[in-house]
C-alpha cells in the first residue's frame, strides 16, 4: 500500500493513548467531563500553558469547536474576521453560516492577516453611515499554524491582539496544530505566551497524537460563564466525556505531546530537503510539518505513483501546488519511500 501524506490525521492513535484507554476501558467514570480525568487533563493544560485561571473544555473535533465558540461569543448580527484561506471559511461546509453568522474574510498574505488588516475592517464598517445594514465585525478568528502551515510571530500576534482589544472583541486561535507550530525552529512564542494574546484558543488533538478531540482553553472571564450549555446546544458534550480527558493527561505526561510534535517536524524538514536537492519549488513558506511544492502535471501523475498527496491549488496551465503532510506518526520508511520518489521525478 502507498504511504499517504494527505493530512495529519490518517492514523490512530499513539500507543501510550491506546495503553491508558485499554487499562482504563471497564472503569465507571462519571459522564459529561465531570470526571477526575478531565479535571487532572485541565490543571495540566493550565500548568503548561500558564492560564491558572482558564476554563478548560473538552470537545471531539475542530470544526464543532470553532462553530460552538464563534455561535457564543458572537451576536446574531454579527460575523467573525478571519483570512480567506481559514479554516472556517474554506474548509467546514459552511458550518459557520449555518449557524447564522458570517465569515468576513481578509486577503491573507502566506496564510496570515495583520492588525492593520483588522483595525482597518473595523473602522471602515463603522465609518459607513449605513453599517447598521451590514453584518458587525464581532472576533478575529486566526489558526496557528495557519491554512498554509506558516506561523505567526510573537511581534505579529501582539499587534494582532493589541489591534482586537483597540477594537473591544476577542482573539480566538484555532490550535488544531498548534505542537507543530510551538516546536517549530522558526517560533519564537512559547506556550505560555498563548493566553496573554488570545482570549480563547484551543489544544489540537486529533491531528496530534490522540484518537480525536481538542482542549479549549477560554482565558477571558467574559466568555466562560454558561458555557457547557453552548457545548451541549452543539452536540459536543459526550456522554463518555472522561475518554477525552484521559487523552490529553496522557498526552501532557513526560512531554509527550511536543515530542511527538517535534518528530513531524523533523519527517518534514527531510522532506523539504529532498525537494530542494532535487531542484523543485517550494510553494510558500511553511516551516511545519505542512510542506507545499509545485509540481508539473506529469511530475504529478508520477508522485502519485509512490504516494498518496494532496492536490492544494493550480498555479498555471501546467503546474500545481501539491501538499504533503508528516504527522506524530509518520515512519521513516514512509519519508524514504516519498524522497526517493522526489528523486526521480
Amino acid at each position: 500500500m502507498k504511504p499517504l501524506f494527505y493530512s495529519d490525521y490518517l492514523e490512530g492513535a499513539h500507543p501510550y493513548l491506546l495503553q491508558v484507554i485499554q487499562e482504563a476501558n471497564f472503569e465507571q467514570n462519571p459522564g459529561y467531563g465531570e470526571d477526575d480525568y478531565c479535571k487532572d487533563a485541565a490543571a495540566r493544560i493550565r500548568e503548561v500553558f500558564s492560564v491558572p485561571d482558564a476554563d478548560v473544555h473538552f470537545l471531539e473535533g475542530g470544526t464543532q469547536t470553532n462553530a460552538t465558540v464563534i455561535s457564543s461569543v458572537l451576536r446574531p448580527y454579527q460575523g467573525v474576521l478571519c483570512p480567506d484561506t481559514a479554516h472556517i471559511a474554506v474548509h467546514e461546509t459552511g458550518a459557520i453560516e449555518h449557524i447564522g453568522h458570517k465569515a468576513l474574510t481578509l486577503k491573507n498574505k502566506d496564510g496570515k492577516i495583520s492588525a492593520a488588516q483588522i483595525l482597518d475592517a473595523v473602522v471602515r464598517h463603522y465609518a459607513d453611515a449605513n453599517h447598521e445594514h451590514v453584518v458587525q465585525p464581532g472576533m478575529v478568528y486566526i489558526s496557528f499554524p495557519t491554512e498554509l502551515g506558516t506561523i505567526y510571530s510573537k511581534k505579529e500576534l501582539t499587534e494582532i491582539s493589541a489591534a482586537c482589544r483597540e477594537c473591544k472583541i476577542p482573539l480566538f486561535i484555532d490550535g488544531a496544530r498548534l505542537g507543530y507550530g510551538l516546536m517549530c525552529d522558526k517560533c519564537d512564542i512559547e506556550p505560555e505566551d498563548l493566553g496573554k494574546f488570545a482570549d480563547i484558543f484551543y489544544v489540537g488533538g486529533t491531528k496530534q497524537g490522540a484518537l480525536f478531540g481538542e482542549a479549549l482553553v477560554i482565558c477571558n472571564d467574559a466568555y466562560k460563564k454558561d458555557f457547557r450549555y453552548n457545548i451541549k446546544q452543539n452536540g459536543g458534550m459526550m456522554a463518555k466525556g472522561w475518554l477525552l480527558g484521559l487523552q490529553f493527561a496522557a498526552l501532557f505526561t513526560d512531554n509527550l505531546y511536543f515530542n511527538l510534535s517535534q518528530h513531524a517536524l523533523t519527517q518534514a524538514a527531510k522532506i523539504r530537503e529532498a525537494i530542494k536537492e532535487k531542484g523543485l519549488k517550494l510553494f510558500g513558506s511553511s516551516p511545519t510539518n505542512q510542506v507545499f511544492v509545485e509540481l508539473s502535471l506529469e511530475q504529478q501523475e508520477r508522485l502519485a505513483q509512490f504516494v498518496g498527496y494532496e492536490y492544494w491549488q493550480k498555479i498555471d496551465d501546467t503546474h500545481g501546488a501539491v501538499r504533503l503532510c508528516t504527522s506524530w506518526a509518520t515512519t521513516d520508511q514512509a519519508v524514504e519511500i516519498l524522497t526517493n520518489a522526489i528523486k526521480s521525478l
